[in-house]
């Protein structure tokens, strides 16, 4: 059997992912419920190996109550598809329209990332490499959300735990909480041999023209951990994290570091950000554009933010200053 560790109340399974993450992790937890905690990709490997690990703790498909998303990402959500219409299933609202593939949402993306990318000073040639994104979502669903989870919410079955809103690996992401063992199930939000990561998406609002900074929104998602008490954190990929806060603490070092090379590479001259980023990741940026540029326009922005640097927007192809 794969990595599948029970703990108490909480069922530890994993599946594997066409992705270059590799596995993803997904959980049991026995309460008043029996309740999973994201469902892994759509493909028929992964949905083998649930069945078979739900098998071995003694589990049918029918034993189980209901489904929480951690966030929208086909590796986490892809294999809701093969549940019954009938099994409710919970998460934050901006899952919606990544989980039902609404047209004018997903419309409305290949726009807004048309002319990021071009303010970035990406060439005009890379746009078609977006489609990759699309080509993602053939590993994830086509379902509706039967309950939307907010911050603080306590969820039925389960009276123990509380959800924490935790945007920036996603715009839809949450955790779930257990006060009284100090147990957080964290989804992608921290994870121990990688930093997430802290991926570019439109504004979830139509109506707002301003794009979410999910390398900002990521720092402040894992720094409110630190005011928790965290006995483990069972994470979306990867093993179980017992020293959380030693492992945040690292994490936010390692980018303020990173964001100095930035830096130190602006000072030569004014760049844009594609510029940086064929700098950052020389050897893949054209194979994994999204990839590179969300870390890239990530440093960038903390950098902006703590008053390192400034951007001139004046023209399409905005550059970037050393202040």
């Amino acid at each position: 059997m794969n990595e599948s560790v029970k703990s108490n109340h909480i069922m530890k399974m994993n599946l594997p992912t066409p992705f270059p993450v590799g596995d993803v992790n997904v959980y049991l937890i026995k309460n008043d419920t029996l309740t999973l905690v994201d469902a892994g990709p759509k493909t028929e490997e992964a949905w083998e190996a649930f069945q078979f690990q739900l098998k071995e703790f003694g589990y049918t498909l029918n034993d189980i109550d209901q489904i929480i998303i951690t966030h929208h990402h086909p590796d986490h959500v892809g294999l809701l598809d093969f549940f019954q219409a009938e099994i409710p299933i919970l998460g934050h609202a901006y899952n919606k329209p990544w989980l039902e593939k609404n047209r004018e949402f997903m419309n409305r993306m290949h726009l807004f990332f048309e002319r990021l990318f071009a303010s970035f000073g990406v060439s005009s040639n890379f746009i078609p490499t977006l489609q990759r994104v699309n080509n993602s979502l053939d590993y994830s669903c086509t379902r509706h959300l039967d309950q939307f989870l907010l911050h603080g919410d306590k969820i039925s079955g389960l009276h123990q735990w509380e959800v924490l809103e935790t945007p920036g690996h996603a715009q839809s992401h949450i955790v779930l909480y257990e006060k009284n063992t100090g147990i957080l199930l964290g989804g992608d939000l921290l994870l121990k041999q990688i930093s997430p990561n802290p991926l570019l998406e439109p504004p979830m609002i139509s109506e707002h023209t301003n794009r979410p900074k999910p390398q900002l929104q990521l720092n402040q998602s894992i720094s409110r951990l630190l005011d928790l008490p965290l006995s483990l954190v069972y994470p979306g990929h990867g093993e179980n994290i017992m020293n959380a806060h030693e492992l945040i603490t690292y994490r936010l070092n390692q980018q303020h570091k990173r964001a100095e090379q930035v830096r130190d590479f602006i000072s030569k001259k004014p760049v844009t950000a594609f510029e940086i980023c064929q700098n950052l990741f020389p050897t893949i940026y054209y194979k994994q554009l999204m990839l590179t540029m969300s870390e890239t326009v990530g440093q960038l922005d903390y950098l902006e933010e703590i008053g390192q640097i400034r951007v001139d927007d004046t023209n399409e192809r905005h550059l970037y200053y050393t202040t």
